[in-house]
């Protein structure tokens, strides 16, 4: 009995000097995102998978209302404080490597060549001078949403797979009042929404043409497809009388109320849309331009290692993002999200692929590209005004755009500080 007694107290301290030992070994690094319901939940999952299979790692997540967001991050990772690994709006990568607020991407664990076969390619935008510096865990792109039962009452079979068919759908589910006022648009249209995307990285390509050189220095637009674009555009409103860009205040609104048969939005809107009771909708990849030529638009948010971490934490943060962008992780986000793969082996396989909702989105991200931005809401204004001078002040298409071009050329950055610019979509 003495030598059982003696045999389990020795067993006790064994456990207990393993236990103090993996105590000492512990690490814990810090994560920061600005909150999102489904996105906080969608790390919490992420998270508890992560220290589960390395319980030598703690991850502690914070968030901030987004107003807060950059300001906390900007004042804290100078101090040492902070997150190790931060997630960011992909607009501001530059902002945060020469602020020195984030550094590059280990070349061992995350080998440019490998990434750019691994992920859809507009994530090479996170790259500098060969060497990745952020990544994403999932992807944003743009899809025709279309209203079934205005679909159908207007006896339309399906969406539209080409412009000139998406401007006849839209005559078709357009309905004005008797003294010709539009009460129900073909196509919501507005600069203010998705449309500044649309006409830059879409309609512009469609027309032959490419927005910008130089890595995005450049703006490149004012010229024949740029015009062919815009006038592709205002002649939705001007000519063919489909949409009211004022209709509704807001083009999502519209859609919303039943009151449009065709709306371009983000994948970020479906969870908004999948709410409203009574609304049956499908979802249709954008359609292509006069020549077949395919084009999308993409934004993300994704992660990076901050310049604070340094030592064990630098290490743990490295085990961390590695997962965060693994196939497993961008699955999950996709469920608890909604929010699109990265990554081809993930967003391509055939049940996401021909999702009914995201299938669209996904396959869209095969051609997508993503504006790099300086400002994008100074940006955003720039084609808000192109396109009201040529309603308002009857300004010709010619002349507007080149404003427009010269304008945008000289939209000034965004300082990293500022907290009050608009959110981008979450």
């Amino acid at each position: 009995m003495m030598k059982s007694m003696r045999m389990t107290a020795l067993a006790g301290l064994a456990s207990s000097a393993v236990l103090c030992a993996g105590a000492a070994n512990a690490v814990e690094i810090e994560y920061w995102q600005y909150f999102y319901d489904a996105r906080v939940d969608a790390m919490e999952q992420l998270i508890e998978n992560f220290e589960e299979a390395n319980p030598d790692i703690t991850v502690k997540m914070t968030t901030f209302p987004y107003a807060d967001y950059r300001t906390k991050v900007a004042a804290a990772i100078p101090a040492g404080e902070g997150p190790d690994v931060v997630q960011l709006f992909y607009g501001w990568l530059n902002d945060y490597i020469e602020a020195g607020l984030i550094q590059p991407l280990p070349e061992e664990a995350f080998p440019a060549d490998q990434i750019d076969e691994a992920f859809f390619p507009m994530v090479q935008a996170m790259k500098r001078d060969g060497q990745y510096y952020a990544l994403p865990t999932a992807v944003r792109s743009l899809a025709l949403f279309y209203n079934e039962r205005l679909f159908e009452e207007a006896g339309i079979d399906g969406p539209p797979e080409t412009l000139d068919e998406l401007v006849e759908d839209a005559k078709k589910l357009t309905k004005k009042d008797g003294a010709g006022n539009i009460t129900q648009v073909g196509l919501t249209t507005g600069m203010t929404a998705q449309d500044h995307h649309w006409f830059r990285e879409v309609l512009i390509r469609q027309f032959g043409g490419e927005p910008y050189l130089d890595d995005y220095r450049t703006v490149n637009y004012n010229n024949e497809a740029g015009l062919k674009a815009l006038e592709f555009y205002t002649d939705l409103e001007k000519t063919h009388e489909v949409t009211s860009s004022s209709f509704m205040d807001e083009p999502q609104a519209a859609f919303k109320a039943g009151r449009a048969g065709m709306h371009i939005d983000g994948s970020f809107r479906v969870g908004s849309l999948a709410d409203m009771r009574g609304l049956k909708w499908g979802v249709a990849e954008l359609p292509v331009g006069p020549d077949g030529t395919a084009s999308n638009y993409s934004s993300y948010w994704v992660n990076a290692i901050t310049s604070k971490a340094e030592g064990e934490e630098y290490d743990a943060a490295v085990k961390f993002m590695e997962y965060i962008t693994s196939d497993e992780a961008m699955q999950i986000w996709l469920e608890v999200v909604g929010e699109l793969p990265a990554k081809p082996s993930v967003g391509l396989t055939e049940e996401n692929a021909n999702d009914p909702v995201y299938g669209p989105f996904i396959r869209g991200l095969e051609n997508a590209h993503t504006t790099i931005f300086a400002n994008e809401s100074a940006q955003r204004q720039v084609l808000m005004d192109m396109v009201a001078r040529t309603d308002i002040q009857g300004m010709p298409l010619e002349e507007s755009l080149a404003i427009a071009a010269e304008e945008e050329q000289k939209a000034p950055p965004l300082p990293l500080r500022r907290s009050s610019h608009p959110r981008p979509s979450p």
